[in-house]
């Protein structure tokens, strides 16, 4: 395993360290102050406009913030994120996206050459 492998693997372990963290603190948080927790989560989903929607109701989604499921998503992000590079005038990242449809791709793929 050369070195900048185990670099990788260094920054996963404390990516995990840290949503573990803040999970763990979340959870503890939103059983201690129920409803500040709360108001806290939809102020955050007015500014990304989450709330917004009449169909996505908050007592729907709030209570999802902080559970393993929540947990595993955050990590999963957090560490692909580690391996997405640009550099000034390089390519972009050949990130994965899914379609509508449900089907998964790569955005190079929406590239018309």
């Amino acid at each position: 395993m050369g070195l900048p492998q185990l670099w990788l693997w260094l920054k996963r372990l404390v990516i995990f360290l840290q949503v573990a963290l803040e999970v763990a603190v979340g959870k503890v948080l939103m059983t201690l102050f129920p409803g500040r927790v709360k108001q806290s989560i939809l102020a955050m989903g007015q500014k990304t406009g989450m709330a917004r929607n009449p169909r996505f109701a908050p007592d729907n989604w709030v209570p999802t913030f902080f559970s393993i499921q929540y947990f595993w998503f955050v990590l999963k992000v957090r560490w692909q994120r580690l391996e997405d590079r640009a550099e000034f005038g390089g390519l972009a990242p050949n990130c994965t996206v899914v379609c509508l449809s449900g089907q998964k791709c790569n955005i190079w793929d929406f590239i018309q050459g």
